[in-house]
């Protein structure tokens, strides 16, 4: 897919936070940049570890133990390459709260810009969410499309996997340098405890 073809990462992450409620989003790595530009509510998560590719699961762990209050994902093509594994495991958990977000980009955006592997392959991860045993996927063609789709697909049970062709950031691949971890998971345990 060329980058023309690709919405921009903003515009698409605008339609998720215009209809964001009361969810944890936990935002790994590009989106972890992108993300709080959006939106900073206490819910809100940046993942950003050493090892690629554990945001899907650290937000399977929340969605299970908080089953009354959804859980929504943001994840990058090039980490969810490192992990595939993860999504038959969230297939299989079958946690009705859990949304996967995957950001297209066809490159590792946080690494210096390198192309993925997925990118000359020409991956097709609504494909691979649906035979790891995603039913509720889709992957809109373009930003309107998205803003159409999403309402459907989050008022339908989990897990709900949403494949986003996005054009990666120009030039910006540092991320953001927020709180420590303990610290942020410390707020985030703390606005779970308090709130409905």
């Amino acid at each position: 897919m060329n980058v023309t073809s690709r919405m921009p990462v903003e515009q698409a992450l605008a339609v998720l936070a215009a209809v964001r409620g009361e969810q944890i989003v936990v935002a790994s790595m590009g989106a972890a940049r992108e993300w709080p530009r959006l939106s900073q509510h206490p819910l809100d998560f940046q993942y950003l570890p050493s090892a690629m590719g554990q945001g899907p699961l650290l937000g399977l762990g929340l969605a299970l133990a908080q089953p009354q209050r959804e859980v929504i994902v943001l994840n990058g093509d090039g980490s969810l390459l490192m992990n595939l594994g993860c999504l038959v495991t969230i297939a299989a958990a079958r946690a009705a709260n859990y949304t996967l977000v995957v950001l297209d980009n066809g490159i590792y955006e946080v690494t210096g810009g390198q192309t993925t592997a997925g990118s000359v392959a020409h991956v097709d991860f609504a494909a691979l969410a649906r035979g790891a045993g995603w039913t509720n996927v889709i992957a809109p063609r373009d930003v309107e499309d998205f803003r159409l789709a999403l309402p459907g697909c989050l008022s339908q049970p989990g897990p709900r996997f949403i494949a986003l062709a996005v054009q990666p950031t120009a030039g910006d691949h540092q991320l953001p340098k927020p709180a420590s971890i303990p610290s942020r998971c410390a707020a985030l345990r703390e606005r779970l405890a308090t709130s409905d």
